[in-house]
């Protein structure tokens, strides 16, 4: 008994923060399969697959928001990398001056509180006739996503050896086919990782996509939230679920593309 004493502390420590991490999603596993649940009861009277069901109904709008969600994120994904690789190759390889404060700058979307900056965001769109749209939705997210796309991608970019452009420039090869034939692909690591992170932030965005693009932009998200207000918690629930399982398959996946070098390189 007294040997395990010195691992008492650390066992409590332990459960706590497993009952932090796993408590949330227990109760989420519990309400997706609950068909009957009611105050002062601690369990669901009622278990099934009911509610599954009208979420996966080939018409259901869970579907609808579902694949409207994986659209944005493709699309914000394609508008972030286009700016971010050359963005991340010209902060990691060439002499620009304010090269900090142009790094800091992509943090300021981060910096303020987004129901302020969303709300006005709105107005300005409004004026445009983006509000409601697929473009302006996009538009928002990408901003948004240009935070880890620029920051990761400059340091895939600068974790690259130069010695090996150095050589392929000695034995001929261009500036530009230098860049596509062993930069690119060097970096290319790095840059998927960045582009998993801005599908999984777009694919979880709410704020914004709320004030730009309801009510005729309805995400995955955006039906969570109206289910919660509406009560339908199981509904809310086995979305949560959904938005969860690509979450936690792209950050597992993504341990193989971002390395403690690459990493290092972030704001260097």
């Amino acid at each position: 008994m007294r040997a395990w004493l010195p691992w008492l502390p650390r066992a409590i420590v332990l459960g706590l923060f497993a009952f932090i991490i796993f408590g949330p999603l227990m109760n989420l596993v519990l309400w997706a399969f609950a068909e009957q649940w009611y105050f002062p009861h601690k369990l669901p009277l009622a278990y099934g697959l009911k509610f599954w069901n009208q979420v996966f109904k080939p018409r259901s709008d869970a579907i609808g928001s579902l694949v409207t969600s994986i659209w944005i994120a493709l699309f914000t994904v394609g508008a972030c990398l286009a700016l971010a690789i050359p963005a991340g190759y010209a902060l990691a390889r060439l002499s620009l001056p304010w090269r900090a404060a142009i790094m800091l700058a992509f943090l300021l979307p981060q910096a303020f509180p987004s129901l302020a900056v969303y709300i006005n965001v709105a107005r300005i769109f409004y004026m445009f006739g983006l509000n409601g749209t697929i473009t302006g939705v996009v538009l928002v997210h990408t901003v948004h996503g240009l935070v880890f796309a620029v920051w990761i991608t400059t340091a895939a970019f600068a974790a690259v050896d130069r010695d090996l452009e150095l050589a392929a420039r000695n034995i001929g090869a261009s500036g530009l086919v230098t860049f596509f034939t062993v930069t690119l692909p060097l970096a290319a690591p790095g840059i998927m990782a960045s582009a998993i992170f801005v599908f999984l932030e777009s694919l979880d965005e709410f704020t914004g996509t709320f004030f730009v693009g309801v009510p005729d932009v309805t995400t995955l998200p955006l039906l969570m939230f109206t289910a919660s207000l509406a009560g339908n918690y199981q509904i809310a629930a086995i979305t949560a679920l959904i938005l969860l399982v690509p979450s936690v398959g792209f950050m597992l996946f993504v341990e193989r593309f971002l390395k403690a070098d690459v990493m290092a390189k972030v704001g260097a």
